[in-house]
């Protein structure tokens, strides 16, 4: 019940109002994974940026499913080093890509350009369901949750990263 496993990984790209951008976006989001991305949208109205409720902004994917496999592509265009500071106090963590081309198997497409996204990753134990069931759901307790000690640690055993501080 101790061991930690990779839960999800999220792939976010932030287009602002821009609609080419968004629409790259996409496409750069089904060639990285074989599932349909999803167009995030404003909720909030802020006037000096010029947003509006409603407003497609981003477009993120969630990989539940041989997340591991995805997340060992992203983080060797990461040269498999992260800094403690992406790690966060419940054990997940996220990092950025700065170049899609640094990703393995994928090539520069002249559509595309050069865009970048962010990789979310969620770290979990088993037991973690209690949480997000129907019926009764209950908090994880405290000696069951994830410290950012422990997931550096697996990180660095599951992955061969080097974590630098």
């Amino acid at each position: 019940m101790r061991n930690i496993h990779v839960a999800k990984v999220t792939l976010n790209i932030g287009a602002g109002k821009d609609e080419n951008v968004l629409k790259k976006g996409i496409t750069l989001l089904q060639k990285i994974t074989p599932l349909k991305p999803v167009k995030t949208m404003t909720k909030k109205r802020i006037p000096g940026w010029s947003l509006r409720p409603g407003l497609e902004i981003g477009t993120k994917v969630t990989v539940r499913k041989n997340a591991d496999v995805l997340l060992k592509r992203l983080l060797v265009a990461k040269e498999n080093t992260l800094a403690s500071s992406n790690f966060d106090e419940r054990g997940n963590f996220a990092f950025g890509i700065p170049e899609y081309i640094e990703i393995e198997g994928l090539d520069y497409d002249p559509e595309l350009k050069i865009m970048g996204l962010e990789a979310a990753v969620t770290l979990e134990r088993p037991g973690y369901r209690i949480k997000r069931r129907k019926v009764r759901p209950a908090r994880v307790g405290k000696s069951h949750q994830i410290t950012k000690e422990e997931a550096v640690a697996f990180i660095r055993a599951a992955f061969g990263v080097e974590v630098q501080p």
